[in-house]
């Protein structure tokens, strides 16, 4: 931990301290904490619920600081000296690997632009560069913040978090689950069985097409959401406090763009339009977006899942999945399809997610939007909770299901919509009238439509071929 004992004070019955400031005067700060006044004000002043600033945000911003010290010491040496940049850097590097998440304590509900998180980060990066360099070199708003505003740093550490978790692990996740969806459907090629629509009897499906569909809505999410990943490559950086670029000099937003390209591989590039970039969120909301549809998706999926695999006695029980663990505490052996009720839950939640992220970003005033701290939350929220609740649903539910193939057989075969077949030979209404017959004097179709007199055994049994229906 750091040291700053000469300026540490002690009391018998209170925890060790040390006397920071900042301009509205000094405060005292945990001795053994890295943050500085303005964090420290932050801290008291906003003791509101118990979601702390994302661990996603804060890296991003170790990211963004690195290139900024970079940046500027490229276009402004004579301030940013090779002293103070390694310093900075390298204090940088440690948040990034998450050797400090402790120094990170506010509360998402704090100012509405970031601006404490924004200084949380500079503070903790200034007295962790001073104790690497042995002596008071770097301060947080003149050399950390050099070039910047919190009004253009925050958004694009949003765009930073935002975008490398969903190409670095939003994505991946999702194409385990499709790969998986790929090898069900080899397996289970040559199975009919028959399909349904309005919850209600429809004709035949091979159950590999119906897995072919699940595939699809999540092969189409992803193309969803890399298409949106275009928007969140754009950063307000260079814009500082309104726009104009005051106090940043020329080519300091490129400059960082390219530092953030070298350092994770992503085309992040400075927004061409930085007044738009400072008071909209419009390329967070239909990055969201992408992610509510991709929710959308897994909750059907997970739904035909569990209604598929219900039973084992008394519901469809056309698929088995794995026996995770016990469903009652009351009926012994009763097992739940739960990870399909997790992923479904996920579910909503990253559609309330999406719905306060709308609001939020609706309430850009003239040149700066105050609701960045909720949006960040739930867009890092809903891609953690995706992320995770599709491999958890891939591991212990997807890569288990079987088909029930006695099962399918016999509910394909019991279905009145294959009377569907018969009619180009018979007539819609005849056929229609087979079906009816059929169901309210429970007989088969062909006892059904011999006994109407619309064709013969004969005749039936050469129409009549549910597995070539598909």
């Amino acid at each position: 931990m750091n040291k700053f004992k000469s300026e540490q004070n002690t009391d018998a019955n209170k925890k060790a301290t040390r006397t920071e400031h900042d301009s509205m005067g000094e405060i005292e700060v945990p001795a053994d904490r890295y943050w500085g006044a303005q964090t420290q004000r932050s801290f008291e002043n906003f003791p509101i619920g118990w979601e702390s600033m994302p661990k996603e945000i804060i890296s991003a911003f170790a990211l963004l600081k690195k290139a900024a010290a970079e940046s500027n010491f490229e276009l402004n040496p004579e301030k940013m000296t090779e002293k103070k940049k390694s310093a900075i850097m390298s204090a940088c590097d440690e948040i990034y690997e998450g050797k400090m998440q402790k120094e990170f304590p506010l509360s998402v509900w704090q100012t509405g632009s970031g601006t404490q998180t924004n200084m949380n980060t500079n503070e903790v990066i200034a007295n962790r560069a001073n104790e690497i360099l042995g002596e008071k070199a770097a301060h947080p708003n003149d050399d950390v913040n050099m070039s910047q505003s919190s009004n253009d740093t925050f958004p694009t550490a949003m765009h930073i978090s935002a975008a490398m978790a969903l190409k670095n692990e939003l994505i991946p996740a999702v194409d385990v689950l499709i790969n998986t969806f790929k090898d069900l459907e080899e397996k289970n090629k040559g199975i009919v069985k028959s399909g349904r629509t309005h919850l209600q009897d429809a004709v035949p499906i091979a159950f590999s097409q119906e897995i072919s569909g699940w595939r699809g809505m999540l092969e189409v999410s992803k193309a969803q959401i890399e298409a949106a990943l275009c928007g969140l490559y754009n950063i307000a950086i260079g814009g500082t406090a309104v726009g104009t670029g005051l106090n940043a000099p020329k080519g300091f937003g490129d400059k960082v763009a390219k530092n953030l390209y070298k350092y994770t591989g992503l085309p992040f590039r400075s927004a061409d339009n930085k007044f738009h970039a400072l008071t909209s969120a419009d390329r967070l909301v239909y990055a969201h977006s992408a992610m509510k549809a991709l929710a959308a998706d897994l909750m059907k999926i997970a739904n035909d899942i569990r209604w598929l695999s219900s039973g084992p006695r008394c519901g469809i029980g056309e698929i088995k999945i794995p026996e995770n663990e016990p469903g009652s505490s009351i009926m012994p052996g009763k097992v739940n399809p739960t990870q399909c009720e997790s992923v479904t839950m996920v579910a909503v939640q990253v559609m309330g997610n999406d719905s306060a992220i709308g609001f939020a970003a609706s309430q850009g005033n003239f040149q700066l939007n105050v609701f960045l701290p909720v949006m960040a939350y739930n867009f890092l929220q809903s891609a953690r909770l995706l992320c995770d609740s599709i491999l958890s649903f891939e591991k212990r539910c997807v890569r288990g299901i079987t088909a029930n193939k006695e099962k399918m057989h016999e509910n394909l075969y019991n279905s009145l919509m294959l009377v569907t077949v018969l009619s180009p030979h018979i007539g819609y209404e005849n056929a229609a009238n087979v079906a009816k017959k059929a169901y309210k004097e429970n007989l088969s179709l062909k006892e059904a439509c011999t006994e109407l007199g619309y064709l013969s055994e004969e005749e039936f049994d050469k129409y009549f071929h549910p597995e070539e229906l598909v």
